[in-house]
Formats: structure tokens, sequence, C-alpha cells
């Protein structure tokens, strides 16, 4: 057993311990219909994790019952993404491999007078399911014999019939309180090309009756799947007890919530087509392939999935929890780089005009084996401009007329004076260096509270900036919907700021997808797309554990 236990491990557990499963295996079975997203995240990590946990293994299954909207694409994408995230699985397998035995059980319920072939339109089915105070209404060809259904179920799938005009409906309850039951769909005629079986078939399986079938051919053990489909376990069980088949067990969890995100496929796809973002990868949406450009790491995505644990009540989360876990691992893996964002020039007037010094500056300080890199120090600088305050308050640490600070792996300089324009804006700081505090460090052990980052003015390079912000200014993107107004609406468009700053010269050799962190601002990756690094996160964390 593993050190972490929540309802779903001791259900596996006792199944395991009482020999209901002595081999678990569990599936990951997204449809390839888009890509995957901070939501499918949580339900990779359970799978492959439990299963990992019992010594069990997990199957990557494409759930491709709907060619209409698949495409090989999103299977690419699928498989990119769960291999980033450092999962390997044991098979992959697709709804697809069983159609021929999905068709073949359906054939074995109409012949027990448990499925039946329905001519009504679809919107007709619909309105006569009822609702959840009154009873649904019987089909008129609920009671068609068993062998003109099974007839005009192989017409069906020798393709004569146009879209829609013949569906196989389950015969269970039209009466039964759980809407799921009262004689769901199982097949329908689709005439569309399949990413894999091309157009041998013209009926298409619901995901009703696909799912829980495949997990049984797969003998998985244990289906591990979010809330929203508790209703549908009582019909996922029927199915395999009608069928006589083996027994996968559905277990049910909380989904993930995270302010300022959406998940809804559909409203990803909307934010593509419409133009919002520059597509699924964009760095501000939340699909893996997103997260992965603006640098996020696969380890700290784990760890925060782990934190929040499987739970059965639905709950929303703080994006700065995800953020906090990304500050964790980027501490320790980012290289440091200084970069001046809003800079003002800084002129050391007791060194000569034509002197340049390398200075050793450290690459990560958590990590020794990361070394460190030559930055040129010279007479002329570029600092913050929010490191320096003509008349600063007295807890101001930073530059000021009479001030000393340490520049980072530089020197110990003090401000003797400062420019300013016809507007009153600083144009130029003037200093003094100490020669004797070559890196940072006074001999004689004065103290010195500030320390502020710099470039090299000469020897500066160009970097341009992508600054992130959420790409939905409301915790809940949703707001407002209740009330007519469209989500959209609540898009933020100051969700990112292009800047072109003052970097350092190593940056020039910046590797893309590198993780980074400039100093004293935040984490950035060098985009793969671009020459832009783009903003991962913060070095701010806002996140307070309760």
């Amino acid at each position: 057993m593993p050190d972490t236990t929540d309802f779903v491990r001791e259900a596996v557990a006792a199944d395991v311990a009482e020999g209901r499963a002595e081999a678990v295996r569990t599936r990951f079975p997204p449809e390839p219909n888009g890509y995957l997203h901070i939501g499918h995240a949580k339900a990779i990590c359970i799978d492959f994790d439990i299963a990992d946990e019992f010594g069990g293994t997990t199957n990557l299954r494409f759930d491709d019952t709907n060619p209409a909207a698949e495409e090989q694409r999103y299977i690419d994408g699928i498989r990119r993404d769960v291999a980033w995230l450092g999962y390997s699985w044991d098979a992959e397998t697709h709804a697809s491999d069983h159609f021929e035995q999905l068709h073949d059980w359906a054939v074995q319920l109409i012949d027990a007078g448990l499925a039946y072939v329905d001519e009504q339109p679809v919107e007709t089915i619909r309105a006569q399911r009822g609702s959840l105070t009154e009873p649904g209404t019987p089909s008129p060809f609920r009671d068609r014999p068993a062998a003109e259904s099974k007839r005009i179920f192989a017409d069906m799938r020798a393709g004569k019939f146009a879209d829609g005009e013949r569906v196989l409906r389950a015969k269970i309850d039209m009466a039964a309180a759980n809407m799921n039951l009262r004689d769901p769909v199982m097949y329908r005629v689709l005439k569309a090309t399949h990413p894999r079986t091309g157009d041998a078939w013209s009926i298409y399986p619901t995901y009703d009756y696909a799912h829980g079938q495949s997990d049984s051919i797969e003998r998985v053990t244990h289906s591990l799947c979010s809330l929203e489909f508790e209703d549908h376990r009582p019909l996922y069980n029927w199915f395999i007890e009608k069928l006589g088949i083996f027994p996968s067990r559905q277990i049910e969890f909380s989904r993930l919530n995270l302010t300022h995100v959406i998940t809804s496929k559909r409203r990803l796809r909307l934010l593509v087509e419409e133009g919002h973002v520059d597509g699924w990868d964009d760095p501000r949406m939340p699909t893996l392939m997103g997260m992965r450009r603006r640098g996020y790491r696969p380890g700290a995505l784990r760890a925060f999935c782990r934190e929040l644990g499987i739970t059965k009540v639905n709950s929303m989360t703080d994006y700065a929890l995800l953020e906090h876990h990304q500050r964790q691992e980027l501490n320790a893996v980012a290289e440091r780089r200084m970069v001046v964002r809003d800079p003002i020039r800084l002129v050391i007037e007791d060194w000569d005009a034509g002197r340049v010094e390398q200075m050793d500056a450290v690459n990560n300080p958590e990590d020794d084996a990361a070394g460190t890199r030559k930055v040129p120090f010279g007479r002329e600088l570029y600092i913050e401009r929010a490191d320096f305050m003509a008349d600063p308050p007295k807890k101001f640490f930073r530059l000021g007329p009479g001030r000393e600070v340490r520049l980072r792996w530089g020197y110990l300089v003090t401000c003797t004076g400062f420019d300013t324009d016809a507007d009153g804006n600083v144009t130029e700081v003037r200093c003094t260096h100490d020669p004797a505090t070559a890196g940072g460090d006074a001999p004689d052990g004065r103290k010195v509270k500030g320390t502020i980052h710099w470039v090299h003015a000469d020897s500066a390079i160009d970097a341009d900036l992508l600054l992130l912000e959420p790409l939905f200014g409301t915790e809940d993107p949703a707001e407002g919907e209740k009330d007519g107004r469209p989500w959209q609406e609540n898009l933020n468009p100051a969700s990112r700021t292009r800047v072109t700053a003052k970097a350092e010269p190593s940056l020039r050799d910046a590797a893309p997808g590198a993780p980074l962190q400039f100093e004293r601002d935040a984490y950035y990756v060098r985009d793969t797309e671009s020459d832009m690094f783009i903003r991962t996160v913060t070095l701010r964390d806002g996140f307070k554990k309760k």
C-alpha cells in the first residue's frame, strides 16, 4: 500500500486483498477531438500513479467513437502530452479496436430482447425521455420483434440508411429515476470516414455503450473517472451484467476546477476559432501544450495534482497553488540571468572609460554543478528605474543620493548624483565604486543591505519579453452567464504584454525551452516558436497553505 491513501486507493486495496483484482489495470481514455488540458493532468496522474503503486499497468485508450470530430493530430498530441508528463503506458488501444466485438455484443442484447431499433428522429427520442419528476414515454418501436431489430441493425451496418435515420437503443426502464437508464442509444447511423477504420463502418457506438465494454475487453480492473460520470455508473454496470463479461469497476472522483481557467473542450475550441488566442499552444491556454510552451514543468504539475488529492466533492482550487509548485521546481533547475526591464543609465565616474572586467556569476545557487558564467562589467551600466529614488524613504534599501548598494556579482557603489529631463524623470545616475569589493563583498565586513542587478550598457542585448497574466479576469470565467452575458466578456484584455528589455549577452545563447530566472523579476523560458522570452511565473509566491 502507498503512504498516501484516499477512498479510491482504499477501494483498490480492498479489491486486491479480497481477490477481486489479481492484477490492477487502469486506463486513461481521452476522446481525440481536442488537445489535453490541466484537468486531464489530474486524471492522468490518478490513473497512472494508482496502477503503479499497486504494481499494475495503465492503458492509453483513445475513445474514437465519433469520427466526425476526431483527428490524427489530436491523437499525436495526446501521446506527446502524456509522455511529457512523465508517464509510459503499458498498451495503446482504441475503442475502434473493439468495434467488431462491440457489434457482436449489441446483437447479443437484441437476441435477448434487451435492445431494439428505433426509427424516430433523435429530437423525438430526446423529448420522450421525460424529466426528473416525470417518467419517459416508451417508443412505439420498443416492443419490435428481436428478429426485425436484428435485420434492420444489419441494414444499418450495411449503410442502407442516412445519418440519424435509425438508432439502436438498450431496453431498460423508461420510468427509471436515473434518466441514463431510460432506453439509452447504443448505436447511431453516421457515415463519416474514421481516422483508423476508414469507411468500413456506417454505424458507431455511443460513449456509454462502448466505454464499459472496452474496459471489459481490456480487463481494466478499475475505471477511474470524474464525478460527472457517477450517474452513468448504473448503466455501465447494467451492460456488464447483461452481457456476462469481465466486471470492470467504475469509481468517480472530483474534477479539477481552477480559478481564472476554463477546461471545457468546447469553450477552448471557441477561444481558438474566435481568435481570442493564437492557437491551442498559446502560452495563456490551460492546454498541456500551452503550458509546456510557457515553461511549466511536468514534475511540478504532477506534484500539484498529487497535493490536490482525491475527493468526492467538487471545489475550486486557487491557481496560485499551481504557480507555487512551479516555483518550487524552477528554483532548483533554472539558471539565473540579469535582465533590466525598465532601464536607466548608471555611470561609475571613477572607472576608466575603456576598461571592461569579466565578473564571475553563479548560474544557480541551488545547484553547484550548474557552474558559473562571465558577465561583462564596465563604466556604464543599466539598472532598473525602480532601484533608484531621488528622495528615498528610510526603509528604501536600494540606490539614492549618498547611499551605498551592492551590484550583484560586481562592486559596492555609492551614489554621487543624478540627472533628470524636463519632466523630472531620472535619466542618469552617477556613482563611485569601492575597488576592494570585487564580487560584491566588503573586506572590512561592513553591512550593505541593498543588492541590485544590472547589465553592462555596451554589451547588453535587446530581449523581447512576453509578460502573461490570467486569460480571464474573473475567478470564475463563466461568471455572469446566468444573467445572459457571454462568458467571453470575462476575457482579460491585459492577459499579455510585450516589452523590450536590456539583457546580459549570455542570454543570446539561451536554448529554446530551457528554464531561466531573471534575477529579482520572474522565471522565463525562451519560446520554441519565436525569439521571445515568455514569463512562466513571477518570483513572489502569493499562495498561503491553509
